[in-house]
Order: C-alpha cells, then sequence, then structure tokens
C-alpha cells in the first residue's frame, strides 16, 4: 500500500511540474508554424493548389501565446502539451533528411511528408483571426526583421529538388526512336535485310541527279518560268494517262538534267518535255504509251520523228542514266517514319508537286525536300510543328534543318489556286486525291 502511494504522490509530482514548463515555454517561445503547404501544380498531374502560408503569433501583454486565450484555457483544461513539446523539429528548426525517390515521389506525397514530419496544426485549430497572422512565403522577404526558421528554407529546397527532378524526369521521357521495319519481317519484297543500306546508298548519291539551281542563266531562249508552264502541263499529261507515281518525278528530273547540258530553242521545249516522260514511262511503266499517243496529246505540234530523234539526244546526253533518285523515293521511306494516315501521304504529295513546277527548289536535295514536304504537311494538319525522334533519323534532318525550305513550302501551298499554273492544286481539289489542296496551310511557320 505505501509503494503504491508514493507512486501515485510522484505522479502528481510529475503533471504539476510538466505543466508549469508548458505555461513557461508558451509565453516565452517565438515559433513559426507550418499550416500548409502549397504545392505547385505538375506538369505530369497534380492535385489542386493548396496555400503555403505561416502563421506567426502576435504578442500580448503577458507574452507571445498562439491561437489566443481560448487556446490556451483548453490546454490547461484538457492536460495536452503545448505546441513546443509536439516536435522538437518544429521548435528547434532541425531539419530531418527524406531520401527522394525520383519516380514516385509526387507532389502530394511531398505536402503529405512535411505534413506529418511536421505535425502541423489544421487551419481550423487558429483560434481568432485578430491573434494569427498569415504570411506567404512566396511573397516573404527574408531580409525583414523576423527570420524564417531553418525548417522552412528546408522544405522550399526540398520542393524545388523535387520540381527540378520532374522536370528531368519529363525530360528523360520522351519517345523512342521506333523500329519501323520490324513488320515487314515476312515480306520479302521490302527487303528488310537491306532496306537501310539501300537509303543509305540512295542519300550518297542523290548529288548525281541534282541540277545547278542557276542553270537557266545558260538557256538564252527559255526561262524559269516557261519550265514551270511546262511542268505543269506535264502533271496533268501525267494525270490524264494515268501513270504511275515514279513516271513524274523521274520526267521532272530527265528534263532538268537536260536543259541543264543542252541549250534548247521555245519551240522544241514541249518536244523535249513529252520525250521525256517517254523515257520516264520506258523506265518505271508495265504498259507503256506509245508514241503516237504523245504526238496526239501535243496537239500534233510534233512529228513522230521529231519524238524518236530527241530520244537519241536525250539518252546520248545523259549518257543512259536513268537510276537517280527522285524525291519520291525519298518520301516512301519517310512517311513512313512519320506513321502517316491517308490524309498526310496525299497532302505531302501535293505539296511536293507544287515543288517540281518552281525552278527555285533546285536548290534542295531530293530528301530535304521530301522531308519538308512531310513536315509542311504535319502543321498544315495539326496546325502546330511535329518532327519526332524517328523521322529526325530515318531523314538525317533536324527541324531547323528543314525550316527554310518548310516556309518555301507554305508560300506555295498559299498561292497554289491563285495564277496562271493550276494543275496540281485541280488535281488535288479532286475526291481522289481526298481534296488535298483545300486544307489550311501552316501559316505560323512563317513567322516561327
Amino acid at each position: 500500500m505505501f509503494p503504491l502511494l508514493l507512486i501515485s504522490q510522484q505522479k502528481t509530482r510529475t503533471k504539476t511540474l510538466n505543466r508549469d514548463r508548458e505555461r513557461e515555454r508558451e509565453r516565452g517561445i517565438h515559433c513559426w508554424v507550418i499550416i500548409r503547404i502549397k504545392i505547385k501544380e505538375k506538369k505530369m498531374g497534380g492535385s489542386k493548389e493548396n496555400n503555403l502560408c505561416l502563421i506567426g503569433a502576435s504578442k500580448f501583454q503577458e507574452g507571445l501565446r498562439i491561437g489566443g486565450p481560448k487556446f490556451v484555457k483548453d490546454v490547461e483544461n484538457n492536460h495536452r502539451r503545448a505546441l513546443s513539446s509536439i516536435n522538437e523539429n518544429t521548435m528547434r528548426a532541425t531539419f530531418q533528411p527524406y531520401v527522394v525517390n525520383k519516380r514516385g515521389f509526387t507532389g502530394r506525397l511531398a505536402a503529405e511528408t512535411v505534413s506529418k514530419e511536421q505535425n502541423c496544426l489544421e487551419e481550423t485549430k487558429c483560434g481568432g483571426a485578430e491573434d494569427c497572422t498569415g504570411i506567404d512565403v512566396e511573397e516573404y522577404d527574408d531580409g525583414g526583421d523576423v527570420v524564417v526558421p531553418m525548417f522552412v528554407r528546408h522544405t522550399e529546397a526540398m520542393l524545388d529538388e523535387i520540381d527540378k527532378m520532374e522536370e528531368i524526369e519529363m525530360e528523360d521521357v520522351e519517345k523512342p526512336i521506333m523500329d519501323i521495319d520490324s513488320s515487314d519481317l515476312k515480306d520479302p519484297l521490302a527487303v528488310f535485310e537491306y532496306v537501310n543500306d539501300i537509303y543509305a546508298y540512295y542519300k550518297e548519291t542523290e548529288s548525281s541527279g541534282c541540277v545547278s539551281p542557276t542553270y537557266m542563266d545558260n538557256q538564252f531562249d527559255i526561262n524559269e518560268k516557261m519550265r514551270g508552264i511546262l511542268v505543269d502541263w506535264l502533271i496533268e499529261v501525267h494525270y490524264k494517262f494515268e501513270l504511275m507515281d515514279e513516271t513524274l518525278y523521274l520526267t521532272v528530273n530527265l528534263l532538268d538534267r537536260f536543259l541543264e547540258r543542252q541549250a534548247v530553242v521555245r519551240k522544241k521545249l514541249q518536244l523535249v518535255g513529252v520525250t521525256a516522260m517517254l523515257l520516264a514511262c520506258k523506265y518505271e511503266e508495265v504498259s507503256v504509251p506509245i508514241v503516237d499517243d504523245f504526238v496526239m496529246i501535243s496537239d500534233k505540234a510534233y512529228t513522230r520523228k521529231d519524238v524518236l530523234d530527241m530520244e537519241k539526244l536525250m539518252v546520248n546526253t545523259l549518257q543512259f542514266n536513268m537510276s537517280v533518285p527522285t524525291p519520291y523515293v525519298f518520301m516512301r521511306r519517310f512517311l513512313k517514319a512519320a506513321q502517316s494516315d491517308q490524309k498526310l501521304e496525299l497532302l505531302s504529295f501535293f505539296i511536293i508537286e507544287l515543288c517540281l513546277v518552281e525552278y527555285e527548289t533546285l536548290k534542295f536535295p531530293p530528301s530535304l525536300l521530301s522531308a519538308a514536304a512531310i513536315y509542311t504537311a504535319q502543321c498544315s494538319l495539326y496546325q502546330f510543328s511535329q518532327w519526332t525522334k524517328t523521322s529526325e533519323w530515318h531523314t538525317k534532318y533536324s527541324e531547323d534543318q528543314i525550316l527554310e525550305c518548310s516556309r518555301m513550302m507554305v508560300n506555295f501551298h498559299m498561292k497554289a489556286g491563285t495564277g496562271r499554273l493550276t494543275g496540281v492544286h485541280r488535281k488535288y481539289s479532286t475526291l481522289k486525291f481526298g481534296y488535298a489542296a483545300k486544307s489550311k496551310p501552316a501559316n505560323f511557320l512563317l513567322h516561327c
């Protein structure tokens, strides 16, 4: 019985001593309590924005108290521990280090972790508005009279570090380069084993099929406008004869390469054009139009003998070199890399055919023209710039490298339905070609 009485008296003295200490601490403590922590809205999913504020205690005549007289009275009656004894981290501003998981540590988890470690009071515990002073950390001036506790600075530093890590994580999460040939493993015509070598060879030899962008200076009787009229007419002839796409691009290539090396009078220019198409048909087509078909399409301006004689002259001038990479071969590969649908494909070919008519596009190699046409078509369809890592890897061109050519194509697109050379626009304004000519030009590229 006697030991139990001693234990009871000891507990009573301990409670009295603790209560006195709590009262003394509550009068003399100058502290800051974190009520809520605002987590900035993250780009990759986040919660609703919280408000970050600090509660600074107001001075009373009897000393510094938190939460007002009502709060202190409740503490006395309920024998609750004072705020100072809740957690030493809050009182002594000791920073507790945390291990941050880069993949799983989100803004919400950061708020919960800091809230648990600091044992923050809820906002409703703040008794009266006259006893509490709310201060926004972002607007708080460190140079003021009141010193911000160290744990507040550590918390801000930790949140900044989380922001940086999430930004780095977002940069790392980029779409990888896709294997665009994996679906062709069982297709022998796709030559899966050699396709990369084939296009590397095309890229290496494309310069052999290019012409000087100033070759018209050597022509004394024709100019670039006449060339444009001829190519626009040849596109209509190609459409009327229902020839393969490869034939059109090879026709224009043979025409330019011949005109670069041979001076031609004005009245023979159309003859050179139909002969170039005849040669391209013999090289690409299965069913070749006969010579009389080209005589008829030129309104019998030339005879059969004229066409055959020009054919001999052209093949000898070009040294029978018909195997050159044209924009078409690059278009097929680059469209595959862009994962194109029919709408993007038709618009891309509409833009590249507009370039066939324009003499000034001769300064660009075929691969660059093809890449820029697809990029411009994407911008036109989606109305924002889009150039994936897969497209960049297969085309070997970055977005900056094709931007100049793309802007030129936007201008061609804008004026396609006006002027005299409207053959391409009329062709792609039909249902067969998906009304691609009526798509909205990517005008925003002109202001980039």
